[in-house]
């Protein structure tokens, strides 16, 4: 296994990842896959080279930030790669908020270039008034294809070595405004080497697509980046992810690997097994190979309904901005539904005393961005501390019981949210559910959001979870909804049901 030692010194991600496939003789290879057909190894890197070259003449300097607010596409990722190669910091937001959002990110990041596009230009536009850092917005439109043709295809990579600052990677902001994780140059580097590598198996065949977009760290390296590593293709588009999409993609490029959430799963099962479904959408599912599932635990039930209904395997896991990527997943052949999986190559876990899981590796962040105190909470050396309660078994697999901030007080005895969520899910009616603690005439009682695929009564969902739960643990109140809040990364809003 590859470790921190074994990188070198001198290290640029852009020529890693990318220019590596043309010198190695994979030029020709696919890349990407978009809306345009597909972008050989070779197109990229020169796609690259005068992305880059556009930052230089608007006078991106290294480790200096670039904020990257536009549609998932092959400009996002030559620019992202552009930014990389002259040394910059790149982050990225979510292309679907408000004015107020974008300011909060202008004035974080103190960007000096932000890239857009027609989806985000005007809140940009409106952001960036009284901007005390932003000299330039880039916009990704017909008039930067006629600037990216004038810039060079040449552009020599900026020296920078494996512990240089390189990329931001945004918390999700369920608990409050989002935070950057800040890692160096060799945390992308070696999350290849023990995940997608030593988890994952890629191969020079495999074709990724990702349901979440490409500002989400997740998809980003799942589809844009580990499969550089091995001169794979990964898929991007600009729509947002609807079963039907992904449905749509699949038939259309048959992809080997699927990089899913537990929400979409839920969506694309429900799609297809609703009664009256329609029969366009069922397809060939033969050329995935393996499923990812994370940004939320995947419960067994809908596991075993999705291999019921797809036969294609799951690996459930768990990562963090805060420790890159995935540290903790199931594998190929061994998975146990249910179960969060086992260590991934390079890291370790502690359990402390009451429940919450310690990760320790070579890819923790360095900090967070202004956050002293949270830093010190957060990190210690390569030790993280994840907020995430767990158990571990005598096979050393990892089973999810929730977050420590989560835990609601029912007559003095602390239940955790997940538990019963899990349980509920396990109801033939229900697509999902969220439960939350709710006040009621001074004290607490769990209150449990539920979207049906069809009618239900709420006693016989209590009744169902009275035959599986502890007593104390079954919801007081039962509201149905049409969905649930979700935060921009996929992840369930828990602070807009309080």
């Amino acid at each position: 296994m590859i470790g921190y030692d074994d990188l070198p010194r001198e290290l640029n991600l852009a020529t890693h990842f990318v220019d590596r496939n043309v010198e190695e003789g994979r030029g020709g290879r696919t890349a990407l896959i978009g809306p345009g057909g597909p972008t050989t190894y070779a197109e990229l890197a020169e796609l690259v080279n005068r992305s880059g070259n556009v930052l230089h003449e608007l006078g991106v300097r290294p480790e200096e930030r670039v904020l990257l607010v536009l549609a998932d596409s092959v400009e996002f990722v030559a620019l992202w790669y552009g930014a990389q190669k002259i040394g910059a910091v790149t982050a990225e937001a979510y292309t679907f908020l408000q004015p107020k959002d974008y300011a909060y990110y202008l004035d974080y990041t103190r960007a000096g270039v932000v890239v857009a596009d027609e989806t985000t230009e005007a809140a940009i536009r409106e952001a960036a008034v009284g901007s005390r850092w932003l000299r330039e917005i880039l916009i990704v439109d017909g008039s930067f294809t006629d600037r990216l043709s004038r810039a060079s295809p040449e552009l020599e990579p900026a020296p920078t070595i494996k512990d240089d600052i390189a990329l931001w990677k945004f918390t999700t902001g369920s608990t409050g405004q989002p935070k950057a994780a800040v890692h160096p140059t060799h945390s992308p580097v070696l999350s290849f080497e023990w995940y997608a590598r030593g988890v994952l198996d890629l191969r020079p065949g495999d074709v990724v697509l990702p349901v979440p977009k490409l500002f989400f760290g997740y998809a980003r390296d799942l589809a844009a980046l580990f499969p550089f590593g091995v001169g794979a293709a990964g898929i991007v588009f600009p729509e947002r992810s609807t079963p039907e999409r992904i449905f749509e993609l699949i038939a259309e490029h048959k992809p080997t690997i699927l990089v899913n959430v537990p929400t979409m799963m839920a969506q694309m099962v429900a799609k297809t097994v609703q009664p009256g479904h329609d029969e366009s959408l069922t397809l060939d599912m033969s050329p995935v190979r393996l499923c990812t599932s994370a940004g939320e635990a995947l419960p067994k039930e809908l596991h075993d309904r999705w291999l019921d209904v797809f036969g294609v395997e799951v690996l459930d896991g768990i990562g963090s901005s805060e420790a890159y990527h995935i540290y903790i997943s199931n594998r190929p052949g061994r998975a146990k539904p249910g179960s969060t999986g086992e260590l991934v190559p390079g890291y370790d876990a502690h359990i402390a005393e009451n429940g919450e899981l310690w990760i320790e590796g070579d890819t923790a962040a360095l900090l967070y961005w202004g956050e002293h105190e949270k830093t010190k909470e957060t990190f210690h050396g390569d030790r993280v501390r994840t907020g995430d309660l767990f158990e571990r078994d005598a096979d050393g697999y990892f089973w999810y019981r929730g977050r420590a901030d989560d835990l609601i007080k029912v007559g003095g005895i602390w239940v955790a949210p997940a538990e019963i969520e899990h349980c509920l899910v396990g109801h033939p009616a229900v697509v999902e559910c969220a439960v939350v603690g709710a006040q009621q005439n001074g004290l607490t009682l769990t209150r449990a959001y539920v979207v049906a695929r069809e009618p239900l009564e709420e006693q016989e969902l209590k009744e169902f979870a009275r035959g599986h739960l502890a007593g104390h643990k079954v919801p007081r109140e039962i509201r149905f909804v049409d969905d649930l809040p979700r935060t921009p990364s996929g992840k369930l809003d828990r602070k807009a049901l309080r």
